[in-house]
């Protein structure tokens, strides 16, 4: 808890290109780097988020500015690969990452990092072990180039860090199912005549991914 604690007071930092200095240029569409300003160093408090998030998206920027691959520490890794390999739109991999941390927070299952959690039998989907794709995802890291990576590495980062307050669901939300990757089969057992929740940010599409509180 300690060691969570002083990386939620130091390091839990979201790196936004340039947005001290640059953040109508960035926010208007014009990316290009300013020699003037170190990016690297341009950081905004975490607790700051929420307002960060809104701001952006009234601009119509939807994506999070890059983590240096420095800060990334394995466990966040471990997040973004789960999340990354569920979804590559932005907002469910967000609240997929809500869930895989309410089950580290809960011990569910008796395992306690994210490690843990991903690698946790039968769990999810691609880290299973006869899942082709298992091992693509289990090579990803902070350098990897894939398309949307990046942006997963940014989300979990954020999302780990982040103050509960931001949880978009009870910490008892540690299940969900998608229709779409379920072709061809019925909805899990667990699901059948339960209800789905509706996380307090994003519409999603029911079709793609519903999320459910107090499932053993």
């Amino acid at each position: 808890m300690s060691g969570k604690r002083t990386a939620g007071m130091l390091l839990a930092l979201l790196l936004l290109t340039g947005f001290l200095a640059l953040h109508t240029d960035l926010l208007l569409g014009d990316t290009a780097p300013h020699p003037e300003t170190d990016t690297t160093q341009v950081y905004i408090e975490l607790d700051s988020m929420r307002t960060v998030r809104a701001h952006l998206i009234r601009e119509g920027a939807l994506r999070l500015p890059p983590i240096p691959p420095e800060a990334i520490d394995n466990e966040t890794l471990w997040l973004a690969r789960v999340i990354y390999s569920e979804t590559k739109r932005p907002e469910e991999m967000e609240l997929v990452a809500w869930v895989v941390r309410n089950r580290v927070e809960t011990r569910y299952r008796g395992k306690t990092t994210y490690r843990e959690v991903v690698l946790d039998p039968f769990q999810f989907s691609a880290f299973i072990p006869y899942n082709p794709r298992r091992h693509y995802y289990m090579r990803l890291t902070p350098y990897s180039k894939a398309p949307g990576w990046q942006q997963a590495l940014s989300i979990a980062y954020y999302v780990r860090f982040a103050d509960s307050t931001h949880r978009p669901f009870s910490i008892r939300t540690r299940h969900f199912f998608s229709e779409q990757s379920m072709t061809g089969r019925l909805m899990p057992i667990w699901a059948e005549g339960v209800h789905p929740i509706r996380p307090t940010r994003y519409q999603i599409d029911e079709r793609r991914f519903r999320f459910y509180e107090d499932i053993s």
